[in-house]
């Protein structure tokens, strides 16, 4: 079912992750970002869109999570944009032998089934520092950012006062730091997100997040605020007071709590390895 959370924006939830699919209509059809995770819900989606008489005409992914780089054929042959380092991480995952199977890991077993892959993670990268999605409709505006994942970005819908806030500002998931590699600061990356997010927010009178519910006015500086504060936390070795987590989390979403606390184990060891004396001779 479409929702609509503003002139021209829609949006479609997913049952199993609330993934959160928007719909932006355009002067010839629409763009859908992060169009869905199984292949019923993506068909019933494109089914919906043919009885309002309004073609998808292009795509944008968010991130190369497996969740937000989906497609159906019944969405058509539209062009699907990312970032250029979104598109890239794609590219380099399909490239493998394997990738299918490396993308299936991540699948919740629920759903495993039923996720279409034939068409997963085929993203056109936008050119380095693009500012907004080429296509017939609104502006929309590209704030590329490091939090979360590689090439993650968040769109502003400037006419319609509309940020589009990718994996981040939740309110059932907390913050979800990369903390996949060794060779970055996950803790500075989200907080460098969050300033970006936190520059337009002034110009959004409604925050769509990839997971969870929408927020309206005077909401999406408040998730900025509770986000950083989360982060914090974690930086700082203190367990955070969030209502995501722990006794006071959203039934059927006590799991977030493993999240964090895999979250937390990962940062302090960082911060015990950064703390560590460097070995005598050693050149560091």
């Amino acid at each position: 079912m479409l929702t609509q959370v503003a002139e021209g924006v829609l949006v479609h939830q997913s049952p199993l992750l609330r993934n959160n699919t928007v719909v932006v209509r355009g002067r010839a059809g629409v763009l859908l970002v992060d169009p869905g995770i199984t292949g019923s819900e993506m068909s019933c989606l494109a089914s919906d869109l043919r009885e309002l008489n309004q073609p998808v005409v292009a795509g944008f992914a968010t991130h190369p999570d497996w969740d937000h780089v989906l497609w159906h054929a019944d969405l058509g042959g539209a062009p699907r944009y990312g970032t250029a380092d979104c598109a890239r991480s794609l590219r380099d995952l399909r490239s493998a032998a394997d990738w299918r199977a490396r993308a299936a890991e991540g699948l919740p077993p629920e759903i495993a089934d039923e996720v279409p892959l034939d068409l997963f993670g085929l993203v056109t990268g936008l050119p380095a520092g693009a500012a907004q999605i080429p296509w017939d409709g609104p502006r929309i505006r590209v704030l590329e950012h490091p939090a979360h994942a590689p090439g993650h970005a968040a769109l502003l819908i400037e006419e319609h006062g509309v940020l589009v806030a990718g994996d981040m500002l939740s309110d059932v998931f907390v913050p979800m730091l990369d903390t996949f590699s060794d060779t970055n600061d996950p803790v500075e990356e989200y907080l460098v997100g969050l300033r970006v997010l936190e520059d337009v927010a002034g110009a959004a009178d409604v925050v769509v997040p990839g997971h969870g519910s929408v927020g309206r006015a005077g909401q999406v500086r408040a998730r900025i605020d509770q986000d950083r504060a989360y982060v914090h936390a974690l930086r700082d070795g203190r367990a955070p007071a969030d209502p995501r987590i722990g006794p006071s989390a959203q039934p059927g979403w006590e799991w977030v709590s493993d999240i964090h606390d895999g979250q937390a184990r990962s940062v302090a060891e960082r911060r015990e390895r950064a703390a560590a004396p460097t070995p005598p001779g050693s050149d560091g």
